[in-house]
């Protein structure tokens, strides 16, 4: 009985662990509980454009570039310089793993962004929000999630 409740207990911590592509209110709900709308002067409309040019909302998403490093997770954070994948050379800025950015938890993700976006090219270093959302009428994106 004991092996059972054990065995349903791991069950339940690797569920929470796995990842998720979470719906547009889903995830503007959770950034704007997370301090992001107007956080550095950024809209929580960007934020959410952000996510869904450089991940489509999904939390799992890993992206391997040209020189080597990796992006990960809902932001699509960079291994060169934010996060540490034990492949290649970085500076680990936001001091944690990058498969910590890979879960259904994204308080890390939100972390690590608040830290990159606080450099001077704020939001310019995604290069998905420059090319998609920067200087647009972004009201669609939060329109309809009863904020």
């Amino acid at each position: 009985m004991k092996a059972l409740a054990l065995l349903l207990l791991s069950g339940c911590l690797i569920v929470a662990n796995e990842a998720k592509v979470f719906s547009r209110c889903e995830l503007a709900y959770k950034l704007q509980e997370a301090g992001m709308d107007g956080y550095e002067g950024y809209s929580l409309a960007n934020w959410i454009c952000m996510a869904f040019f450089e991940s489509g909302f999904n939390s799992a998403a890993e992206d391997d570039n040209a020189d080597g490093s990796t992006d990960y997770g809902i932001f699509q954070i960079n291994s060169r310089v934010w996060c540490n994948n034990h492949r290649s050379p970085t500076e680990n800025l936001c001091y944690m793993p990058c498969t910590d950015l890979l879960s259904s938890d994204i308080t890390d993700d939100i972390i690590c962004a608040k830290r990159i976006v606080k450099d001077p090219k704020g939001m310019d270093a995604w290069a998905d929000w420059t090319m998609h959302c920067k200087g647009r009428d972004l009201s669609e994106w939060v329109d309809g999630c009863n904020l």
